[in-house]
Order: C-alpha cells, then structure tokens, then sequence
C-alpha cells in the first residue's frame, strides 16, 4: 500500500463478524417489539432508558446495552439519556400502519431454532424445519391456535407493510367472482374489492378452517361482509368455482410438484379463459440485492417451496394449463403476474 492510498470502510474480517453475529441482531430486535419498546416511543415520542426500562419491565443497565446495540444499526437514536425511534424502527410497533410487530415475533418465536438445521436442508433438499420440529412447519403451525393466530397476524403485517402502493392504479380482470385462496385474513381481497370500485363484484375468501376467522373482522371493517364468502377448504383437494383466482405470496411456499396440485384445483373449478393473479417476487437475475433473494432463504430452511424468476414462473404455469400474460411491476417488492387458463 502506497502512502497515497486510503483505505475506506471496515476491512472484510470485521465485516464478516458483523455478518456471523446477524443471530444477534434479530434477537436483540425481537426483544425490543416483544417489550413493547418500539411502539411505546413510536406513538408518544422520545423518552429516557430509565422509563422505558420501568413501562416494560426490564432492567435499566441491560435495556440501555441492547439499545445501544440498535442505535448504532439505525434503529433507534439515542441524544444523553433520551431515546428516539427511527422510521425503521417505528416499523417494529404494534401500532404503525406498515406494521412488521408480528413478523418480528413470529420469526423468532417459531423459524429461529428450526433455521440451525439449515445445513440439512442443503445437504438433503429436505426443509431443515421438518427435522427439527419432527414435522412439516405449516402441519406444527396448524397444531396450535396460538401459533396459527401468531403466522396469520405475521402474513398480514408483511403483506400489507410490503404491498404499500401495489394496487396503486391496478384494475381487476373482467370477472363477477374474485377468489383469494389462502386469503389469510382477507386484507388483498379487501383491497382489490374496495379499489375496484364495481360494487357487484362478489368475494370469496379461501383459507384453513383453522385461519378464516381472522377474516371476519376484517371484513366487517370493509364493509364487505355481505359481498365476500369466507370458506374454509384445503387448496390442495378442492377450491370454490369463480372467474378470477388470487393467489397472494402463496406458491413461494411450495415446490413445482405441490404448486401444480393447488393450480390443478383451480384448473378443476374453473372454466377456460378464468384469469389467475399471482402477486409474489419475482427473482432478478445478476447479483444486485433484492428482498426475493433475502426470502428465499427463508423458503431454503423453513419450506419446501421457493422463490421464482420469471421463467421459473412461466414454466411452472405452463406445465399447469396456464398461460402467463403479463407481469405487472409494482412500488413494492412485489409483482402481479397475470395468467389465463387455456
């Protein structure tokens, strides 16, 4: 080295550490929502560690350390004793309208321990999560109310948080009947029905027995409970006969084999030229970063399913009866492909 040249940034041992201590960092950010931190000082604004230590039930000293820790990753800003939250921060209260509280919570609370068996799942192709749990995830979700109620409220923080602006402008397909299957707690369907302005389009909202409930105040809410049908069902055997298919951030969480059984029961109870739309990330090819791409590591240890590129998803729907029309680019990380039934 020339005694011109200036070293900028970390050198790589010291980036990598950050990168080996990330399980740290998502518990540290876990325990923050869990306590309620986040949304204490999201919704009235900056206070001391020493109250924020007494609303939540932790100790001063400790709760000033984990703080620190975030500040320094943006999560919060600290001026003397004073604590603020930032607006990535503010993404961790229960309270904000792009709210990832739940997605905090659930990801730790139900993928953190599965996810040390990631090396199963490269060496084996096997979701890791079926080792570790002894079972398939959505089976030991589905086990628990709790934790049901926990994964539904998780699905919606990120939807709704990550789809800000999506439908922005979009119009439905021709259709009378709009089908979310996997509707979780029917927010897509409320947004596409309320947007769409046609008030005699009807609903049908398609979940678990185990996850319609969480529908019904949300479409109470709307105002759409009598235009929407919740129905409980299991997309792999049977799905409700309508003119348009959503499937909302639900085949990245299965294989093409298993994809082709849900599209196979859409492609049962629907007639040719049924229009299906998919919103999912869509992966971009090259190195540039991309949330698919953070994703699909997630599908890596947890699912068996995955993260597409448009060729991927092209296929995939061909093979199932399909034609992909188009993909609609979005604000969001996600897209809406658009397809037809041949």
């Amino acid at each position: 080295m020339t005694e011109t040249e200036i070293v900028v940034g970390p050198p790589p041992s010291a980036v990598m550490v950050q990168l080996l201590g990330g399980f740290q960092v998502s518990q540290a950010i876990y325990v923050v929502a869990e306590l309620g931190v986040a949304t204490i000082l999201e919704q009235e604004g900056p206070k001391t560690v020493a109250e924020l230590a007494e609303r939540t039930g932790a100790q001063r000293e400790p709760l000033h350390r984990l703080l620190r820790v975030l500040a320094a990753l943006g999560v919060f800003a600290t001026e003397g004793e004073y604590v603020t939250v930032t607006p990535v921060g503010a993404t961790l209260s229960e309270k904000h309208p792009q709210s990832l509280h739940g997605i905090a919570r659930m990801w730790m609370e139900t993928h953190y321990l599965p996810f040390s068996e990631l090396g199963h799942s490269v060496r084996t192709g096997r979701p890791g999560s079926d080792k570790y749990l002894g079972e398939p995830f959505f089976d030991w979700i589905g086990a628990d109310a709790q934790r049901e109620v926990l994964f539904s409220q998780a699905m919606a923080d990120i939807t709704s948080s990550l789809r800000t602006g999506m439908f922005d402008g979009y119009q439905l397909p021709p259709g009378r009947v709009v089908a979310d299957i996997g509707g979780s707690d029917g927010s897509v369907l409320v947004e596409l029905l309320t947007r769409d302005g046609d008030a005699e389009r009807r609903g049908i909202l398609f979940d678990r027995p185990t996850t319609v409930p969480a529908a019904e105040g949300t479409l109470a809410e709307a105002d759409l409970t009598n235009r929407v049908e919740v129905v409980a069902g299991d997309f792999f055997i049977e799905v409700p006969s309508a003119d348009i298919y959503v499937l909302s951030y639900i085949l990245h969480d299965w294989n093409d084999q298993e994809n082709r059984r849900i599209l196979a029961s859409i492609a049962a109870a629907a007639a040719p030229g049924a229009r299906l739309l998919i919103i999912e990330g869509v992966v971009p090819d090259g190195d540039e970063p991309h949330l698919t791409k953070a994703i699909d590591l997630t599908m890596l240890g947890m699912l068996t399913g995955k993260e597409r590129s448009e060729q991927e998803y092209r296929d995939l729907l061909d093979s199932s009866g399909f034609t992909l029309d188009r993909i609609v680019a979005t604000p969001s990380p996600f897209s809406i492909l658009e397809a037809t039934l041949r």
